[in-house]
């Protein structure tokens, strides 16, 4: 994996443009049933309008004496995202207005776009800002905003079961490694693992430029999704070492709620929650109230929360191969925990006469064990809607306690699935 994410690191990404379109036909190697899709510029796309195709070839800054400062073939985070053209000569006061830096992280270059408003600008460190001389620079920027189109990943993973499992990762920014890389990363190999072997539930795996991509990806398969998908992960800021963390769904209370805290508990007892107040990624667009999907957010430390998110010091400081390993079982141990999480429904009205079945002491009212009234708990709830998760929510017994129970319950035909 990190192979992978080092190969796909250098790729000029935004939310359109052939840096997209590279980084999602290398996913396709890996991944040779991958759709590309394309949704033409001017697409309304409910709300939203997909903007021009953006494509530059290079950008610079030569100072007074005529020395390039800044250049975009050196780092693409040296270029303000969806830059118009220029190339002009200016002051260095005029020059300022354009310029991006973080003085409190005076040796990163931040990352910064303007994808809906016509603009330009650069982007360097603070020290270096600090230390330009007064006078006039020239300013290239060769780019260009043309009628074309925004293009999505989608592969869909067919299972014993209609049933979907939407899997959901963004491919836009440029040479960011956790934010941006570990998720899609993550989430290939996730998808190569899935399509190598039989599932009981279905997968659908998309990989789309943030916001506006996802957005484009509910426009075109809203209806089927509302009626398919029963769970849900969008995998970001997957790849660091430091910790383990969930934002859940609007509401909170999805299976992939139960599952995605199920998970991380097992991954490290001291994982972080975020409610959906703290929500940053696309789980906006998926739980947003008229698409309503119960799609919950996996990282290892959340956007925001690492110093180096959106700076050039998202490195692979940052994200390592121990780091990457960690996001994949992760989401993995998610996967597992639908995989094993049918529902079940009793087969009788009533509770079922367990005596006869050896399963109930032989002496009328006596005590009955604990063993007996955790199989009646659990079996008061196989009503058809209730999984393995939701039952041991409601028990308070692990997960693993109601599965042993069901089990017996199974292989005396007390319940089906």
């Amino acid at each position: 994996m990190l192979t992978f994410a080092k190969e796909l690191y250098p790729l000029n990404r935004s939310i359109t443009g052939e840096g997209l379109r590279q980084t999602l036909r290398r996913i396709q190697v890996e991944l040779p049933e991958l759709q590309i899709r394309s949704v033409p510029t001017g697409t309304q796309v409910f709300d939203w309008i997909v903007p021009d195709e953006w494509e530059i070839s290079d950008a610079f800054i030569e100072d007074p004496s005529g020395r390039r400062i800044v250049d975009f073939s050196n780092n693409n985070l040296h270029v303000v995202g969806y830059s118009v053209a220029v190339d002009v000569r200016m002051s260095l006061d005029e020059l300022n207005l354009h310029l991006h830096s973080l003085p409190d992280l005076p040796d990163a270059i931040p990352y910064v776009t303007s994808y809906y408003h016509d603009n330009w600008g650069f982007c360097l460190s603070h020290r270096q800002r600090q230390s330009l001389p007064s006078g006039n620079y020239r300013v290239v920027i060769r780019s260009r905003k043309f009628d074309g189109v925004l293009n999505y990943g989608e592969l869909f993973i067919p299972g014993r079961s209609a049933e979907e499992v939407l899997l959901s990762s963004y491919v836009c920014h440029p040479s960011l490694a956790n934010n941006e890389l570990s998720g899609p990363t993550v989430l290939t190999f996730l998808g190569k693992q899935l399509s190598a072997r039989e599932n009981r539930l279905s997968y659908r795996l998309v990989f789309v430029p943030e916001t506006i991509g996802a957005i484009c990806f509910l426009n075109d398969n809203l209806e089927h999704l509302r009626v398919s998908v029963s769970a849900g992960f969008n995998l970001t800021c997957i790849g660091d070492e430091r910790n383990f963390s969930v934002i859940h769904s609007r509401l909170g209370t999805t299976l992939s709620d139960r599952v995605a805290v199920a998970a991380a508990r097992m991954m490290s007892p001291s994982f972080r929650e975020y409610t959906f107040l703290d929500r940053g990624s696309d789980e906006r667009q998926y739980c947003s109230p008229l698409v309503d999907m119960p799609i919950v957010t996996l990282c290892r430390t959340r956007f925001y929360d690492f110093p180096e998110y959106h700076t050039s010091l998202d490195n692979f400081d940052v994200v390592t191969a121990q780091g990457l390993e960690g996001g994949f079982q992760f989401a993995s141990k998610c996967i597992e925990l639908l995989e094993n999480n049918p529902r079940f429904r009793a087969r009788f009205p009533c509770e079922p006469q367990l005596g006869r079945r050896g399963l109930y002491p032989s002496l009328g009212g006596a005590p009955s064990g604990a063993s007996v009234n955790f199989l009646l708990d659990v079996l008061a709830y196989c009503d058809g809607h209730h999984d393995a998760q939701a039952i041991s929510q409601i028990t308070r017994r692990p997960v693993e306690d109601v599965t042993r129970a069901l089990d017996v319950l199974l292989s005396y035909d007390l319940i089906r699935q």
